[in-house]
């Protein structure tokens, strides 16, 4: 049976909730015939990626996908890239703020996502979804994450397929604030739903 690895967050900036940890919880435990494993993650540089990567070993997956919020947006967006740059004035979940940091120095400028974007995007947008492509997941945790992922895989040179996605504001997320987007979880969870059975698709062709 093929597998994937779905990562999401904890709350982090004072907020109660995290949409991505929000939809992880509600995801079936299987897709199309395919295993999902979940995994909730710290907002923290030191920790995230470390448990992202043992989560990786541990479950040994076909493909990695991880979500994480990003506020603002108004729809769901893949990430095309993770870029080796830390780069955020507000501080993670533990108080650590980093600045102009080098994820890795001798690592490239950035990552390709080696997911199925295209079909992913389509797939969404078949279901009427918000969605689009992105560039990249920005310089806090979210790209931490996506890039050391990705680093591994690449490092490694490993088949397993991986990427991010962000998700919008959850309603409660907004309440109070005006012109602020957001987005109800039962449509970004039929969204990611979707995502992954188009994912599905290209894991059971054996194309991984």
């Amino acid at each position: 049976m093929k597998k994937i690895l779905l990562t999401g967050f904890e709350p982090f900036g004072g907020e109660k909730i995290n949409p991505s940890e929000a939809v992880l919880e509600l995801l079936p435990d299987t897709i199309c015939g395919v295993q999902l494993f979940k995994e909730r993650l710290p907002v923290t540089y030191r920790e995230s990626s470390a448990l992202a990567l043992n989560a990786l070993h541990m479950f040994a997956p076909d493909a990695v996908v991880m979500l994480g919020q990003a506020g603002g947006r108004n729809g769901i967006t893949l990430e095309r890239l993770a870029i080796n740059l830390d780069h955020a004035k507000a501080a993670d979940n533990a108080g650590e703020t980093r600045m102009n940091a080098l994820i890795h120095p001798d690592a490239p400028a950035a990552y390709f996502a080696t997911l199925p974007i295209d079909a992913m995007l389509e797939a969404m947008h078949a279901c009427s979804i918000p969605c689009s492509m992105s560039i990249s997941a920005g310089a806090f945790i979210c790209n931490h994450v996506s890039f050391e992922m990705l680093h591994h895989l690449y490092r490694t040179g490993a088949t397993v397929l991986g990427g991010f996605i962000h998700l919008p504001y959850l309603p409660e997320q907004v309440e109070g604030k005006q012109d602020v987007p957001c987005m109800e979880v039962s449509i970004m969870l039929q969204g990611i739903v979707a995502a992954l059975t188009a994912l599905t698709r290209v894991l059971n062709k054996g194309d991984v």
